[in-house]
């Protein structure tokens, strides 16, 4: 048998311990109640039209997730839209190399769709600039439209400042004005059918956590946990292979992608399912395995994250500031002896700078790697470069890529509202001796909460040798 016919095998006879419950995609009708409350702030904000940009990205994917909240695309685009609702909207797109035909959805409510074209010499054998004939375009439609001395609402990111340019050389009697709040605001609080979205997320990553539990023993490696993780949740309707990290050493310090380490006795696994993708949606986990005996300061560790969780959990229901959850989970580190008080502004963190703001020195050391050295290579610094959790902050905010994010920290004063969604993970990694990342997705419902995670443990998951 190859090794990979054995890599394919190690799912046979995998089962999820539940069944998914895959959710329907968002429906046209509140799509179309996003733009009539998008054009009802732009009239207040005396806008004649909201321009919204999402640029491409490696791995043919975008820059933020305005337009596909909007109007369910996935790929580039500059959509127009008119503040007088008798005026159609128009998508300006296809202006990048990413190639993917068809695109992978239909948008949805515009009037119509223009091809721009990445132009090149190298790229088409022919004169032209994508960003020239894209911004170029806009214009035409928006002088045709009557919209080129008024207000423009501008929403998009950092990718989006040629588009902006453009406008301003092309239109500069025209006001321009950041209104990216405003689909912040759209996006604080989820629907119902988003919250299924997340929903049916979070049981992929539960699912793709289980099946890298069924494959993981001694000999095997992070390639294939890894490999049965994505085969498991995709083949169910995951969006991408991408978006988590697998983590394995001896001290239960690593968090990453996979680079060949195969599982011994004295491992600690982080699965760190940062974003399982469905429909645009996203959910966040975090769990840890235990290969054979490790150590008690190991043990210890992944029980105080573990309480950490659990103490924050306790406390979800609308009303609660988030700062009270932070709290609570660093409560269980201050009782433990690894941190003398919680506020963010000052707690130690793994990526922390000097005291000072100047960068700090990642420690040399040479540090035995059996896999890695393998390839010709090693590992000569000590990562990562000071003790504490891997963040400042219990967790965040989830949902669809764009939204707005916030942390849960000391001095978030935010009080929790029914159709929020945020992960909880409690971190801690001390180089060279002992870490855990543990972490369950919630939803705040109108009594209380909703774990979106609830089919896994957040309990350390044991392998025997």
């Amino acid at each position: 048998m190859t090794s990979i016919q054995r890599c394919e095998r190690l799912l046979d006879g995998f089962e999820p311990d539940f069944t998914f419950e895959p959710a329907p995609p968002i429906p046209a009708a509140e799509f179309e109640q996003r733009i009539e409350r998008l054009r009802r702030e732009a009239i207040v904000a005396e806008h004649d039209a909201i321009i919204v940009h999402a640029d491409g990205a490696n791995g043919f994917s975008v820059s933020n997730g305005f337009l596909r909240y909007l109007c369910d695309w996935a790929r580039e685009g500059v959509l127009v839209i008119p503040t007088d609702p008798r005026q159609g909207m128009h998508l300006f797109s296809f202006f990048t190399e990413n190639v993917i035909l068809p695109p992978g959805g239909e948008p949805l409510g515009v009037e119509a769709i223009w091809q721009i074209s990445p132009f090149g010499r190298e790229y088409s054998g022919r004169t032209g600039n994508r960003h020239h004939s894209t911004v170029s375009a806009v214009v035409k439609r928006l002088k045709e439209l009557g919209i080129n001395r008024g207000s423009i609402g501008l929403v998009g990111d950092t990718t989006s400042n040629w588009v902006w340019a453009g406008l301003r050389e092309q239109m500069p009697q025209t006001k321009y004005t950041d209104e990216s709040g405003i689909l912040h605001r759209m996006q604080h609080i989820l629907s119902v059918n988003e919250q299924a979205q997340v929903r049916a997320a979070a049981q992929l990553a539960d699912i793709g956590y289980q099946a890298a539990c069924h494959v993981t023993r001694p000999g095997v490696s992070d390639h294939e946990i890894y490999a049965a993780f994505t085969f498991a949740q995709m083949s169910r309707g995951g969006e991408s292979g991408d978006g988590y990290q697998i983590g394995i050493n001896q001290w239960g310090t690593a968090c990453g992608k996979p680079y060949g380490h195969k599982v011994r006795s004295g491992d600690l696994i982080n699965m760190y399912v940062s974003a399982i993708e469905y429909h645009g949606y996203w959910a966040q986990i975090a769990r840890m395995m235990a290969v054979g005996e490790i150590t008690a300061r190991q043990e210890e560790t992944l029980e105080m994250c573990t309480d950490a969780v659990r103490r924050a959990e306790a406390l979800i229901r609308p009303g609660v500031p988030f700062r009270e959850l932070h709290q609570a989970a660093f409560s269980a580190y201050i009782d433990r002896g690894y941190l003398t008080d919680d506020i963010t502004a000052t707690m130690p963190y793994n990526w922390d700078a000097m005291p000072d703001g100047a960068p700090r020195r990642v420690p040399e050391q040479y540090v035995a790697n059996v896999d890695y050295e393998s390839q010709g290579r090693s590992l000569n610094h000590v990562y990562p470069a000071t003790r504490g959790p891997h963040n400042p902050n219990l967790g965040h905010s989830v949902g669809s890529h764009g939204n707005p994010k916030f942390n849960v920290t000391s001095h978030n004063t935010e009080r929790a509202e029914p159709g929020m969604v945020f992960v909880l993970h409690a971190q801690w990694l001390d180089p060279l001796s002992d870490g855990a990342n543990i972490g369950d997705c919630y939803l705040v419902t109108e009594n209380g909460y909703e774990k979106l995670s609830c089919h896994s443990s957040l309990e350390t998951f044991r392998i025997g040798i």
